[in-house]
């Protein structure tokens, strides 16, 4: 089976209005390339707020699924007979809010969310003053389009995030992002960060024999009442195929559409030729539940 995925990088405004509107209006463009899943960056619906620690930023937040970004690409999901992938900022209660993704099925149905479970905090991205760590666990939906498994951002550090997705029968995996530069630090530190950032990806494609896709956001945001440098985000969202090649890059800083032809079918060739899944010494492993050595 193959299929075409479309990841969706742009810049964002302040209006989170205007912001639901370009993903729409990018999300009809890749439908009409013939994207079958879509997937949106981190955060898609405002500025990226966790440059500061401000109560006033919880009003951003959005009901599952009751809120405006969700029906909205439900109807465009049953209209368009594709699979969205849509990254928001939850309020589930009140005093309860979440980084999460909710994946929406070809017919507009709510398929599940997945709920971001490592949460940063370093300067300019302070995301335990507003999200709640995940409690769904790690997770793959059946889709029209195949199984899919999603992640968020810091997630894509973690090659256990990746095995355990994968192992719950994952073929492609997701990750919507907000990553960027300090400029302060990207003369020094900036090609290593990005070298870092996608080597780490790729490689939970090859270690899992599975595809993997990263949808990152572009521009240069400097929020009011925070000043400094802000944050220069990388863009550069990228397809990486079974075996950690890269399929599709987009660019440092343009907003674009990036689509990929994905085949399903290798990813058990994949898995068959290394078949890495096969020979895990599961019965070797306890020791990764504990949080350093002995």
């Amino acid at each position: 089976m193959k299929v075409k995925l479309a990841l969706l990088q742009h810049a964002c405004a302040a209006d989170p209005a205007a912001n639901l509107a370009k993903a729409l209006a990018l999300a009809e463009t890749a439908a009409d390339g013939g994207a079958q899943i879509i997937c949106t960056q981190e955060l898609f619906a405002s500025r990226y707020f966790c440059q500061s620690e401000d109560h006033a930023n919880f009003a951003l937040a959005e009901e599952i699924p009751g809120g405006p970004s969700t029906a909205a690409f439900r109807e465009l999901a049953r209209r368009r007979n594709v699979v969205v992938v849509a990254s928001l900022f939850e309020k589930r209660a009140a005093g309860l809010y979440h980084n999460t993704a909710v994946i929406i099925d070809a017919d507009g149905s709510v398929a599940g969310v997945y709920r971001k479970m490592h949460i940063p905090d370093d300067p300019l991205f302070h995301e335990k003053f507003y999200f709640t760590p995940g409690d769904t666990g790690f997770r793959a939906w059946d889709t029209r389009f195949g199984k899919i498994g999603v992640l968020i951002c810091w997630d894509q550090w973690y090659p256990e995030a990746a095995r355990l997705t994968a192992l719950q029968g994952a073929q492609i995996l997701l990750y919507p992002t907000a990553i960027g530069w300090h400029p302060s630090e990207k003369k020094d530190y900036g090609a290593n960060q990005h070298a870092a950032w996608e080597t780490i990806q790729r490689s939970h494609a090859v270690a899992n024999g599975c595809y993997v896709a990263a949808a990152n956001r572009v521009g240069h945001e400097i929020l009011p009442g925070v000043g400094g440098d802000g944050i220069e985000f990388w863009g550069q969202s990228f397809v990486a195929g079974t075996s950690g090649q890269l399929l599709a890059k987009a660019s440092v800083d343009r907003e674009e559409i990036l689509l990929a032809e994905l085949d399903l079918a290798k990813v058990d060739v994949t898995r068959t030729h290394w078949p890495f899944l096969r020979d895990r010494r599961i019965d070797a492993y306890g020791g990764l539940t504990r949080r350093y050595g002995d």
